[in-house]
């Protein structure tokens, strides 16, 4: 069994009422995420705007109780069938599919993320930060705090800039990928996410 996921490293779940078959929502989930919902009892969703695992239910008490766990043919969805503990929308109604579309929509609207193995990436990292596993660089990372990780981004960011300097193309393009690691790590250990980095890139791009 494989669980494709999309360029932001999620797959799409759309839950269900066990018992009546409506559709109450569609959420997004990363492996972290889907982890703790099929190893636990309720469903965990990725936020996509606060860029980090969501346990639906946690603020309002509607939590979504996992009953059965189905993947799509193309292993590309996921159907979850739950048992809710109350409304699924934060609107409070029943289903988040409440508004008929019954003519074409007035005004579409674009949402803009950065490049999707980043929010991947920067999703493993929270996971490590929240349920460090044994033996994990980045784990070892965060332990040891803000002053080790912010030395390795200097150094990333020397070896980098030497590898330009030297023409070094075989090797830029790793020193770029660790500087860019290094940076999410200091990043998550902030509390600052990279959808704020891409909001100051879109008002640089004039």
């Amino acid at each position: 069994m494989k669980v494709k996921l999309n360029e932001q490293g999620l797959v799409p779940a759309i839950a269900q009422d066990a018992d009546t078959g409506q559709v109450l929502m569609l959420g997004y989930m990363n492996p972290g995420s889907l982890k703790r919902t099929i190893e636990g009892e309720q469903v965990w969703f990725y936020s996509r705007s606060r860029e980090d695992l969501w346990h639906k239910g946690e603020i309002s008490g509607n939590y979504l109780n996992l009953k059965e766990a189905w993947l799509d043919c193309d292993g590309d969805t996921l159907l979850l069938k739950v048992k809710p503990d109350g409304p699924a929308c934060h609107t409070g109604e029943t289903s988040c599919f409440y508004t008929p579309m019954e003519q074409l929509p007035d005004e579409y609207e674009v949402t803009e993320t950065g490049p999707g193995i980043l929010s991947e990436l920067f999703a493993v990292i929270q996971d490590r930060q929240r349920d460090p596993p044994e033996g994990s660089y980045t784990a070892k990372l965060l332990q040891e705090g803000m002053g080790r990780i912010a030395q390795k981004v200097i150094e990333e960011a020397g070896e980098t800039a030497i590898a330009a300097v030297q023409d070094n193309k075989e090797d830029l393009p790793k020193e770029v990928a660790d500087l860019l690691y290094h940076t999410l790590v200091l990043l998550a250990a902030s509390g600052v996410t990279p959808n704020q980095v891409w909001k100051e890139l879109r008002n640089r791009r004039g």
